[in-house]
């Protein structure tokens, strides 16, 4: 009797054991809509592995990257709402939402990384109180590459972009085929390879890469490096999930994070370089925008900057004085 006694409170040490074990793991799900082979799905990848080890296995985070889990326009919803405990959006596409978030998509105001840093500096303090009343945190945001003009034929000017089927992937690419007198038509980047082989689009503004990524070499030719501007993706968590970690954990995931902006940075700079040469190794011409192309790209870009400051209001024009200081 004694030893059945014995071996009753041995099994339920171990399960009680097993619970903690269980409950002492917490596992998040981290949205991407990018590749996994992009250099941010590969950050957001050494984010995991280093929250993984700094933690001892505590918090275990999975990403699904290339739209697997949401698509791209779906992320920041769920994060919101708890479906997923974390998820990497590209600013520049809720610009309709506050357009404060769509700063860094608007051509030629901050054109090249230094300037996209100083933008930053500026946004950022209003997007941080922004994600906190709606229940959300910010971890680390990371620019793309410069954004240049791929095409099936050479331009020499904005005039030659009239009527050209037009990938946009954000209001300010939208508005862009807009001021050119393109056709507008909006892909997200898992949809892009697809969307160029069956001609629903001819032409797109883009980084270098993403024209690596989905391959436009394939079904484009030229590609302008006008730099317009470089778009950000921030990485944001649903506040609730991230209160219910220890205070340790939590350190380990905003030291990880800190480490994720200033290795994304550096990795977008040698990506800005490297898909370049891909680009060109692949037959594509890659070339500096015509003086009159530039001249036309900065003219739309001054438009969109007093369209945008209208509908910003103080807050926008805080965001600029803030960065042009």
């Amino acid at each position: 009797m004694q030893r059945r006694h014995f071996s009753l409170a041995s099994v339920s040490l171990a399960l009680a054991l097993a619970g903690g074990s269980a409950l002492a793991q917490t596992k998040w799900d981290l949205a991407a809509a990018y590749p996994a082979t992009n250099f941010h799905s590969e950050n957001l990848a050494q984010l995991a592995a280093d929250v993984d080890k700094a933690t001892g296995g505590k918090l275990k985070i999975t990403v699904h990257a290339n739209a697997t889990l949401f698509k791209l326009p779906e992320i920041k919803r769920a994060v919101q709402g708890g479906q997923a405990q974390a998820g990497e959006v590209l600013m520049g596409a809720l610009q309709n939402e506050w357009q404060i978030y769509g700063a860094d998509g608007l051509p030629f105001l901050a054109d090249s990384y230094d300037e996209s840093v100083k933008l930053w500096k500026a946004q950022k303090p209003l997007i941080e109180k922004k994600l906190a009343e709606q229940g959300m945190l910010l971890l680390y945001a990371v620019a793309w590459p410069p954004q240049g003009i791929y095409t099936k034929k050479p331009i020499n000017s904005a005039a030659d972009l009239k009527g050209i089927k037009w990938r946009a992937y954000s209001p300010a690419t939208a508005r862009i085929a807009d001021l050119v007198g393109a056709q507008p038509v909006t892909v997200q980047a898992a949809e892009l390879q697809q969307a160029l082989a069956t001609g629903v689009v001819e032409s797109t503004m883009t980084s270098g890469a993403t024209g690596v990524d989905s391959k436009l070499f394939e079904h484009l030719k030229y590609y302008y490096d006008t730099q317009a501007w470089l778009p950000k993706n921030m990485v944001i968590v649903n506040r609730k999930a991230f209160d219910a970690l220890d205070k340790p954990t939590q350190d380990a995931l905003l030291k990880a994070a800190a480490d994720a902006e200033v290795r994304g940075l550096a990795a977008s700079k040698r990506i800005d370089a490297e898909t370049k040469e891909k680009l060109k190794a692949n037959g594509m011409q890659v070339l500096p925008p015509s003086p009159t192309l530039k001249a036309d790209m900065q003219k739309v870009g001054q438009t969109m900057l007093t369209e945008w400051l209208e509908k910003a209001g103080p807050e926008g024009k805080s965001v600029v004085d803030a960065f042009r200081r």
